[in-house]
Formats: structure tokens, C-alpha cells, sequence
């Protein structure tokens, strides 16, 4: 055997005794072997650097440096999950469902695992890109760290599709964290706070060999990409073990919501058996062509759902009730509190909502409460302990004044929070303003960030969002912890900013109510800024999916003389404040006033690429058929009772190649 074939060997030995271990949990030899076996690997690697590979199991105990973390795009967007709690919830989601699928439904169920997510990208077996979650829409490049992590596959067997994504969570299990505490206490220092930051921490390390040293582990559950040949969500999990993933073998197929009911009693009982934390189930269509025509929302799909285990609740003292201003002036009541375990974290403050909650519940300064951690991030205050109260408590009384700049607070008729109106001067409003032109989402300024932006306005050298754009290296290098490259990196990532396109800087420019969907809408419908100035808020109330509440917050937004000017400046100095001539090249109003309802399954394009077709078009996408549908575009197995609607509607229905030919 020549060297080239004995290295080869050992690493798929190496490679097979590793997923014996780490993923199926049996070893087939003992640890020592294993070493043995690896530094063997490792001589011979040395000594033939011609023979090298960068997925070779030498390579997990890390090593490589990373400086800053490339952004990447989703090739698939990462979206959110809605949440449910009880078996009403579920009865309402799959009555939805049943209006838009045909026949039988059945649900695969799977534990909810409280960890770090992330993508993995595979091309021909071998692991490409791993990226995480982010927004959803574009994440972190972290290969080098997670290519440490010893249940993810570096290079996968069996019948694997040449190109695909796959989904899951990278956690801490119990036993790691335990142990990685002892040995943080016994060094004096102090011990992390819960297994899903300590693993999502744990993916940003500069240095991957630090990485290699946590005991983290990867579940996955999610399989991504284009014309896949698998059928069902159930059958991707057992493909995903068949390939080399370790994918919980806890999932389960239910026929009925009250299978997935018992599916979820159980585990509210036996999640504490589990090696790691878990706080929910999440219930999918198991059919994958159900999934495709039931498509998403813009937020999740409409295809799975979580049901959340009952919330942990603790109870603890109110020390006091401050006030924050956001960026839209809305003011938020904070309590602050005793500081106290909950659900793996240290809880210190509560959000109290507004005005009228605190009265709700008769909430006090000094009140012994009950503090939840449900679907929310932040934990809330859900009652006061009155049997503990002071005789002396005295009632809440709300501020009437902002708490930044004294200016009387102002409440609107029929809205739950009240506003500090000192648009133009309430330094919160102004910070908060900026922070969010520059997030992610935004206009995702690299090199500068929230604390920069708030230590820009406070030594006065911006004052509003335009500002950035006439900073100079110069300026921003005296500023606290910006050295030269830093200095260098802001003045880039802001020049950057003027390739963003059109409808990420009207969200940008925090209009209120005005979100990323809303902001699409606007900018496909209008075109350019100077379009929706003129639009009146009868016009803006016409166009698909802007209500009254919008068209009124819009007009607003540009009756205001100091906004105006900002929109001047910006479009002085470059930003994209109108659809690129490349993009317009791309559509057309040919299906203009149209809505089309999309059925079955295609064969030249796919169904997500027909529906882009419609909207670049000019058309309208629905997901059920009704009197207002002016086609249905069908391709094999188009549901029964779909085609009986439509007839009876007199709804025409057109295949794939008519379609195509409208567009010609």
C-alpha cells in the first residue's frame, strides 16, 4: 500500500470511529486506539503536506485565527417560528392549513432545542460554509470554528444530493457546561450563565482551537435546496442519519393534532431526562409538497409551529420603575429587580409595557412578583404577590415628562404607550434613529456600531443619519477605542452603505410602522422616494397591503420639513433612494391588477421561481382560491378540491407553459 492510500484509509477510519463515538454514542474501539490511530494520521500528514485535506480529522482541534466574520447571505432564508400554547392554538393552525392543502394531513414532531442555529452548506459530500442564523437573511461565516465540533460531518456517505442545506442547533449538553464551569470556578473565574450563550459564544471565538476545547455538539433537523429527492420531512430526518448527521431519534409521526398532543405531554414531562435543554416542540407538515403550497408568511412559515412548554415562574422584589425612550419616542416602563434565577439565566429586569398594564395589575415599587419567561425574550411581570404588600405601598403614579429631556408626554387616542414628541431633540430618539439606520437589516454599516454611534452624537459629530456620510477618518480616530484600521474600517463600511438597495433604506430611514415588508411594498409599488413624497394618503391606502394607520404615518414622515432635508442630503450623497436601472430591467407591470393562485408541481421552474415571476411581473401571489383570483396556475397533482373551486368560480386555469407564454 502506497502512502497516499494509507493515509486515505486512516481517514475514514478515523472518520468512522468518530461518528461511531460522537454520533451513534458506540465506540467501537477505546480512546487510546483512537489517539494512536490519530497520530499516526498526523506523522504521516507531516511528512506528505502534498497529500493535504482540509476536511482530514486532524484538522478538528481547531487552530486557525479569525479576525472579523465574513456576512453571508442565506441562500434560503432562515425565517422565525410562530409560537403555541395550548390545543386551541393547534386546532386553529391546522384549520388554516386545511383552506389552502388537500387531503389528509399528518405532522412530524420534533424537540425544540434551545441552541445556537446554524446553516451548513454541502457540495458533493463535502462541508462547504457554515453560517449562522443572523437575521435570517444573512448570518456569520464561522467554518473554521465549527469544523472543530465532532458530530458534524466533514465529508458525508451514502446517497447524499450533490448540493444542499442543512438545519439545526449547535448546543452546550448539561454534563460539557457542568464541567466547563468546575474548571472556570477552580481558576477563580466566574461561571457562564447558561448553555445557549455559552454555545452560541462559543461560535465567535477568534481562536478555533479554543473552540475545539468546548465539548459542544450539533442536532440537526432541517433539510434545504432544490428539487431534493425526498418526500416527506419525517424521511429527511432518517436520510440526514443515513448521510452521517446526528439527528435526534426523539421525532415521532402523528396523524392527528391530538397525537401531537400526546407527543407533547410526554416531553413536558420527560425533558428533564434529556442530555441538553429544550424548551418546546416543534410540529411540522410532514408532506414536503403540502409545505411548498403552504409557503410563508413574512416572518415563518405556515407550515410548522412551536408549542412551547408551560413558562418557569419565579417570584421576586420590584426595586424600582424606570423609563426608556426608543427611537420612535415610545416610552417603555422597566422594572428593575431583585436579582433572580429563571430559566437558566439571571433575571435583573422586567418589561412593564405601558400605562396601562402597571394599573392592570396594580403594580408597586417594593411588590413582591411573579415574574414568567414564556415565547419572549425579555421575562414580564404576570402578578403581584398582594399578601406580601406593605401597608405603606403607595400607588404607581406614570411620568408625565420624558425622562431624557423633561418635554411633556404626549398619548394618543386609542394607543396603549405614551410618546416624548421632541422628535428633533430627545437624545434617545436621535441615538436610537441612527442604531437603527445602520443595523443589519438596514443598512448593515460594518465597523460601526451601537455604542460608536451613540459616542458619535454625544461628542457631537453627527446629529442625524445624513451626518455619517461627511465624517472623516480624522474625526472618528480621537474617539474611545478606535485605533487607525478600526477608523479605517467605519469611514469603508459607511461608503459601503450607498449600495444598499432601495427598499432595505426606506426601512431604514424608520418610518414608524413602516417594517421591511411594508418597505418592499412601497418601494416595488412607487419606485423611487420622490414617488411616495407626492402620494397622497388616500393613493398610499391603495396600494396591496398599506393600511390607513401606514398611508397616515408615511405622509407624516414627509410633511416634516427636517425629514425632507435629510432625504435631499442622502440623495446628494449617493444612497439608493430609487430601483436600480438592473432591477427594473427585470420587471414589468404585465400582470399588473392580477392575482394568481399557484397549485401542484412544475417542471421547468420551480414553485418558489414561478411565484418571483408573478411578482416581478407586476402580479399578485394568494394562497386560496376565491372570487378575486384571476388564475390558477396548475402543474401535476393540483389538489381536487382546488380544481372543483376554481370551476365552480369560473376561475381559468392555466398550465405552467401558458403561463410562460403570458410573459412572452
Amino acid at each position: 500500500m502506497d502512502i497516499e492510500q494509507k493515509i486515505n484509509q486512516l481517514r475514514e477510519e478515523l472518520r468512522q470511529h468518530n461518528y461511531n463515538y460522537y454520533v451513534l454514542d458506540k465506540p467501537a474501539i477505546s480512546d487510546y486506539e483512537f489517539d494512536m490511530k490519530l497520530k499516526s494520521l498526523q506523522d504521516l500528514e507531516e511528512k506528505h503536506p502534498e497529500f493535504y485535506d482540509a476536511n482530514s480529522p486532524t484538522l478538528r482541534v481547531g487552530g486557525e485565527v479569525t479576525k472579523n466574520f465574513e456576512t453571508v447571505v442565506h441562500e434560503y432564508r432562515m425565517y422565525s417560528l410562530d409560537n403555541s400554547y395550548s390545543k386551541e392554538d393547534l386546532e386553529d393552525w391546522e384549520k388554516r392549513i386545511k383552506k389552502i392543502v388537500e387531503g389528509d394531513v399528518s405532522y412530524t414532531c420534533e424537540l425544540k432545542y434551545d441552541g445556537a442555529s446554524i446553516n451548513l452548506t454541502y457540495e458533493n459530500g463535502i462541508l462547504m460554509k457554515a453560517v449562522t442564523r443572523g437575521d435570517g437573511i444573512q448570518g456569520d461565516n464561522v467554518t473554521t470554528n465549527v469544523k472543530t465540533i465532532n458530530s458534524i460531518p466533514l465529508k458525508l456517505k451514502g446517497d447524499f444530493p450533490s448540493k444542499f442545506d442543512i438545519r439545526g442547533e449547535i448546543i452546550l449538553p448539561f454534563e460539557g457546561f457542568a464541567k466547563m464551569n468546575q474548571e472556570r470556578i477552580a481558576a477563580g473565574e466566574d461561571p457562564y450563565a447558561n448553555p445557549r450563550n455559552t454555545a452560541s459564544g462559543s461560535l465567535k471565538l477568534q481562536d478555533s482551537a479554543e473552540t475545539a476545547r468546548r465539548p459542544l455538539d450539533c442536532l440537526l433537523y432541517n433539510i434545504v435546496g432544490d428539487r431534493l429527492p425526498i418526500a416527506t420531512q419525517f424521511e429527511s430526518l432518517e436520510k440526514a442519519r443515513e448521510w452521517g448527521f446526528k439527528v435526534p431519534s426523539e421525532s415521532k409521526l402523528a396523524n392527528s393534532i391530538d397525537e401531537v398532543l400526546d407527543f407533547v405531554n410526554y416531553w413536558d414531562k420527560h425533558r428533564h431526562d434529556l442530555p441538553y435543554e429544550t424548551d418546546g416542540v416543534v410540529i411540522k407538515v410532514n408532506n414536503l409538497l403540502q409545505q411548498d403550497e403552504l409557503g410563508f408568511t413574512s416572518k415563518a412559515p405556515r407550515w410548522a409551529m412551536a408549542y412551547k412548554f408551560k413558562a418557569e415562574q419565579v417570584s421576586t422584589v420590584l426595586n424600582e420603575i424606570t423609563y426608556q425612550v426608543g427611537r420612535t419616542g415610545a416610552i417603555t416602563p422597566v422594572a428593575n429587580l431583585v436579582p433572580v434565577q429563571l430559566a437558566g439565566t439571571t433575571v435583573k429586569r422586567a418589561s412593564l409595557h405601558n400605562a396601562d398594564q402597571i394599573a392592570k395589575l396594580d403594580i408597586r415599587v417594593n411588590d413582591t412578583v411573579f415574574v414568567e419567561k414564556g415565547g419572549e425574550i425579555i421575562p414580564k411581570i404576570v402578578a403581584v404577590d398582594f399578601q406580601k404588600r406593605s401597608q405603606n405601598s403607595i400607588a404607581t403614579a406614570y411620568i408625565s415628562k420624558c425622562p431624557e429631556c423633561q418635554t411633556p408626554l404626549i398619548r394618543k387616542i386609542g394607543e396603549a404607550q405614551h410618546y416624548c414628541p421632541n422628535y428633533q431633540g430627545c437624545p434617545p430618539q436621535i441615538i436610537g434613529r441612527i442604531q437603527h439606520y445602520i443595523s443589519r437589516k438596514a443598512m448593515d454599516i460594518e465597523g460601526l456600531g451601537g455604542e460608536t454611534v451613540a459616542l458619535l452624537v454625544k461628542e457631537g459629530l453627527i446629529h442625524n443619519y445624513a451626518d455619517l456620510y461627511t465624517l472623516t477618518k480624522e474625526q472618528v480616530i480621537p474617539l474611545e477605542r478606535m485605533a487607525e484600521k478600526s477608523a479605517d474600517n467605519l469611514i469603508k463600511g459607511i461608503e459601503n452603505s450607498k449600495n444598499i438597495p432601495f427598499e432595505r433604506v426606506l426601512f431604514a430611514l424608520g418610518i414608524r410602522y413602516v417594517g421591511e415588508t411594508v418597505a418592499k411594498k412601497l418601494a416595488k409599488h412607487y419606485k423611487s422616494i420622490q414617488a411616495i413624497i407626492s402620494s397622497t394618503e388616500e393613493e398610499l391606502v391603495n396600494v396591496d397591503e398599506i393600511g390607513s394607520k401606514i398611508a397616515q404615518s408615511v405622509v407624516e414622515f414627509f410633511a416634516v420639513e427636517e425629514n425632507k432635508t435629510l432625504i435631499d442630503r442622502l440623495l446628494q450623497y449617493g444612497i439608493q433612494l430609487e430601483i436600480s436601472a438592473e432591477k427594473l430591467a427585470g420587471q414589468t407591470e404585465t400582470l399588473q391588477g392580477q392575482t394568481f393562485v399557484v397549485s401542484g408541481v412544475f417542471e421547468k421552474i420551480s414553485r418558489n421561481e414561478l411565484k418571483k415571476m408573478i411578482e416581478d411581473n407586476g402580479g399578485k401571489v394568494s394562497s386560496s382560491i376565491s372570487s378575486k383570483t384571476s388564475y390558477v396556475v396548475a402543474g401535476e397533482n393540483m389538489g381536487p378540491s382546488k380544481l372543483e373551486k376554481a370551476n365552480k368560480l369560473s376561475i381559468p386555469i392555466i398550465t405552467e407553459d401558458e403561463f410562460l407564454s403570458k410573459l412572452e
